[in-house]
C-alpha cells in the first residue's frame, strides 16, 4: 500500500491500475474531499458526476455505484462508504471566480487551480476542468429546487473506498473553500485539513 497526504488546501494526484483500490480519508472530519480521474491512456475521458447520477437515479454516490466516464464507460465501482452518505455531484470545482462572487478580494486557493497543478507535476496539461465528485460534501436539495449545503456533519476519520475499471489518474484536492456564508457551509467553517489517500493492490476485484 502507498499513501499519500494531501496538504490543507492543496491537491495531488496518485497513478491507480486497473483492479486496485483507492480508500479517501479524512484524518480530522468535516474535510471536503474533490475527486477527479481520468482515464490514463487517454485524457479526454475523465469520470463524469453528471453521467453517473442520471445513469445510477440518485444525485449521491452510493456503495455498490459504478461511476462513470463522460463517455458513459465504468472507471470506478464504489465498494465502502465509511461517511453516512454524505457526499455530492451537483457541485463544480470551486475556482477564483466563485471566490470573487461572495466577495473575497484577491487570490484564494482553489480545486480548479489544485487539479491543474496536480497535473502539471504528472507531466500533463489539461484545458477542461471536470466536474468531481465531492466527498465528504454534505448538500441538499429542497423541494422547490433551492440547493445548499447545511453544517458538514462527517466525523474524523471517515473515508471511502473504491476500486479502479480502468487505468487511472486520480486527483484529490482538499477543498479550500472557508468563507463564512449562510447556507453555504461547506467545510462547516472549521480549519481547512488534510486528506490521506492509499492505494492498494491486494485484493483485486
Amino acid at each position: 500500500m502507498t499513501r499519500t497526504v494531501i496538504p490543507p488546501r492543496e491537491g495531488r494526484a496518485v497513478i491507480v491500475a486497473k483492479g486496485e483500490r483507492i480508500i479517501i480519508a479524512t484524518p480530522e472530519g468535516r474535510q471536503a474531499a474533490d475527486f477527479f480521474a481520468f482515464n490514463a491512456a487517454n485524457l479526454g475521458e475523465w469520470l463524469s458526476p453528471n453521467h453517473t447520477w442520471i445513469t445510477n437515479f440518485n444525485t449521491k454516490p452510493r456503495e455498490g455505484d459504478e461511476l462513470l466516464s463522460r463517455f458513459r464507460r465504468p472507471m470506478l465501482k464504489f465498494l465502502r462508504d465509511g461517511a453516512d452518505g454524505v457526499h455530492d455531484m451537483m457541485i463544480p470545482a470551486c475556482d477564483q471566480f466563485r471566490y470573487e462572487f461572495f466577495g473575497h478580494k484577491g487570490p484564494h486557493a482553489s480545486c480548479s487551480e489544485n487539479l491543474c497543478v496536480a497535473m502539471r507535476r504528472e507531466g500533463y496539461e489539461i484545458d477542461v476542468i471536470p466536474q468531481p465528485i465531492n466527498f465528504f460534501t454534505n448538500t441538499r436539495v429542497e423541494h422547490d429546487g433551492t440547493f445548499h449545503s447545511p453544517p458538514n456533519p462527517v466525523l474524523p476519520g471517515a473515508n471511502v473506498e473504491l476500486v479502479a475499471l480502468m487505468d487511472l489518474i486520480c486527483v484529490v484536492s482538499s477543498c479550500p473553500f472557508d468563507l463564512n456564508i449562510d447556507g453555504w457551509e461547506i467545510n462547516a467553517g472549521a480549519e481547512i485539513t488534510a486528506l490521506t489517500v492509499d492505494v492498494s493492490c491486494t485484493g483485486k476485484d
